[in-house]
């Protein structure tokens, strides 16, 4: 639940960075609101992917209560390294709400833009984490699609909404 949660988020970050700086508007809440709802539900479609992923690996294992174990172990080792991740990105925002105008500018273009791109390494770490957990290969498949749901839902809200939009 927790990894869902975490994804779900990210998925409406996701469709908010797709619309950022798209639009000169200074009252874009509404907006930006929809950007937001956008990406959970692109976000909360691909997030199905892991899900049918680990319920055929479950379907065809000979053992379901040892794959079932493995991969909650693997799930565990793949949550970790997100954790850390999401933290520093929770630290991000919070540096820029509640520090004065500039200084709160200065936390996002130092902390969320190079955490923005190091997302892809996130995944790898997760995935990394989840085969050193004693996850195994089931889990590292699980991960492996539920990183490139989670990478895909920015590029998807963009393509389907904001190409335009210069």
């Amino acid at each position: 639940m927790p990894l869902l949660i975490l994804g779900l988020v990210d998925a409406a970050f996701s469709g908010f960075r797709a619309y950022a700086g798209r639009d000169a508007r200074i009252r874009k809440h509404r907006s930006i609101a929809c950007a937001a709802l956008r990406g959970l539900g692109v976000g909360s479609a691909l997030l199905l992917a892991p899900v049918l992923t680990a319920g055929l690996v479950l379907l065809a294992a000979a053992d379901r209560a040892r794959t079932y174990d493995t991969l909650t172990a693997g799930g565990i080792g793949y949550l970790l390294p997100l954790a850390v991740y999401a933290t520093a990105v929770l630290l991000s925002l919070a540096a820029y709400f509640a520090l004065p105008f500039r200084a709160g500018t200065l936390a996002m273009v130092i902390g969320l833009g190079p955490l923005t791109l190091l997302r892809p390494l996130a995944v790898v770490a997760a995935c990394a984490g989840a085969v050193l957990n004693g996850g195994g290969r089931s889990s590292l498949l699980v991960g492996a699609v539920a990183g490139a749901a989670v990478l895909c839902v920015e590029p998807a809200v963009h393509r389907r909404w904001y190409r335009q939009v210069l």
